[in-house]
C-alpha cells in the first residue's frame, strides 16, 4: 500500500512577499530568525525575554547563569550575520545514524548538520546563464552539475572543507551542498545551503537536498487555481 505524503505547512508559506516555496524532509527544525534577533525596544523583544525568563531561573548558580546568556549571545551574533549575508531561513537537522546501526555495538549515534535559503543579487541574465556563473569560480576540485528542474534550472556543488587551526572550531571536516536557484524575475539567486561535519554520509545529504530543491518552486503552491470563465 502507498502511503500518501504528509506536509506541515508552516505560518512562513502565507506570508504575502514569500518568493520563494519548498519543503524539509522530517528531522528539521526550523530556527526563527525573526524571534531571536528581535530590535531592542519591540514587542518580540519582550516576548524573547520572557520565553529566556525560566531557563535563566533554572540555572544552578550565577556562573551557569553567565555562560548560557555568553553562548546565546554568540549564536545570536551568527544568526546575525547570516541575515546581513542574505539569509532568510535556517533550520538544525537531526537524523539518527542508521547507515552504521548494523556496525558499531553500540548503536546508532545522531547526526546534525544545519539547512539555509539565502538571497543573493546578481547581474540582470538569462536564467541558465546565472545557474551557471554562480559555480564558475568554485574550487577545481569542487564537484558540479547542471540541472533543469520544475522550477528552472539549477546548478549543484557541493565540497569538503576544514577549518584553520587558529580558528578556534574544532578541526572536523565540514560537508557543504549547495544548489543554485536563480529567480525568474533574472535579478536574483537563491542559495540552498546544506552543511554537516557527517562528511561519511555524504551520499545520503547530497539526496536530502537534492529531495528539498525537487520540490522548489517560485511560484505560491498554495494559491488558488484560476478558474476560466
Amino acid at each position: 500500500m502507498t502511503t500518501a505524503p504528509h506536509f506541515t505547512i508552516a505560518d512562513s508559506a502565507e506570508d504575502p512577499d514569500a518568493d520563494v516555496w519548498f519543503a524539509e524532509p522530517a528531522g528539521f527544525t526550523a530556527v526563527p530568525l525573526e524571534a531571536l534577533l528581535p530590535s531592542p525596544d519591540s514587542s518580540a523583544a519582550g516576548n524573547l525575554r520572557t520565553a529566556l525568563a525560566p531557563l535563566l531561573q533554572a540555572a544552578p548558580d550565577g556562573v551557569a547563569r553567565q555562560q548560557f546568556i555568553a553562548q546565546f549571545t554568540q549564536g545570536q551574533h551568527l544568526l546575525g550575520a547570516l541575515r546581513e549575508a542574505g539569509t532568510v531561513h535556517c533550520s538544525i537537522g537531526l537524523h539518527r545514524d542508521d547507515v552504521e546501526e548494523g556496525v558499531a555495538s553500540s548503536g546508532s549515534r545522531p547526526l546534525l548538520s544545519f539547512f539555509t535559503v539565502s538571497w543573493r543579487a546578481t547581474a540582470v541574465s538569462p536564467r541558465a546563464v546565472t545557474a551557471a556563473r554562480a559555480v564558475s569560480g568554485l574550487d577545481a576540485q569542487a564537484c558540479i552539475e547542471y540541472v533543469e528542474l520544475p522550477c528552472g534550472p539549477v546548478t549543484f556543488s557541493e565540497s569538503v572543507h576544514t577549518p584553520r587551526a587558529d580558528s578556534g572550531i574544532p578541526q572536523l571536516p565540514l560537508a557543504q551542498f549547495h544548489a543554485h536557484l536563480p529567480h525568474p524575475d533574472c535579478k536574483r539567486l537563491a542559495v540552498f545551503t546544506l552543511s554537516t561535519t557527517a562528511v561519511g554520509h555524504r551520499e545520503q545529504y547530497r539526496a536530502i537536498l537534492r529531495h528539498i530543491v525537487g520540490l522548489a518552486t517560485f511560484e505560491n503552491p498554495l494559491a488558488p487555481a484560476a478558474t476560466t470563465p
